[in-house]
């Protein structure tokens, strides 16, 4: 038996990251959430524990939006394969105060019930920080 796979381009992995940060913009955790898969690993950047549930995920970005954050790609590596697909790199995210926090990302998503949703999301923050 054949196995389908839905297509994607290197570019619409990059509109993913982009739909993930617009929902940052609008300061709504819920909007935020709602690109994760149900049972996605987050290793967020601004904390020590990882979140396993929506709850724990919601949790973190009702947090980490007061931030006002907005993230930019410095660097990326894309990797696709049947339904799957890995965004790795590095970006930078400005926050309100001014305050940029470059950070190491990677994000993996999957196509499920006619969308492509984050399954894992680890972002931590450049070891070798310039000041």
């Amino acid at each position: 038996m054949a196995v389908e796979c839905t297509p994607i381009t290197e570019k619409q992995v990059e509109g993913l990251f982009d739909r993930w940060n617009a929902s940052l913009a609008t300061l709504d955790p819920q909007k935020v959430v709602d690109n994760y898969d149900k049972d996605a690993v987050l290793l967020p950047t601004l904390s020590n524990k990882p979140r396993l549930t929506q709850e724990e995920r919601m949790a973190y970005f009702k947090d980490f939006l007061k931030k006002k954050p907005q993230g930019k790609i410095d660097s990326r590596t894309v990797k696709i394969g049947c339904d799957k697909v890995i965004d790795t790199g590095t970006y930078t995210f400005t926050l309100a105060d001014g305050t940029k926090v470059p950070a190491r990302y990677t994000f993996t998503y999957k196509f499920e019930h006619g969308k492509w949703l984050i399954t894992s999301h680890h972002s931590s923050a450049m070891p070798e920080t310039h000041s």
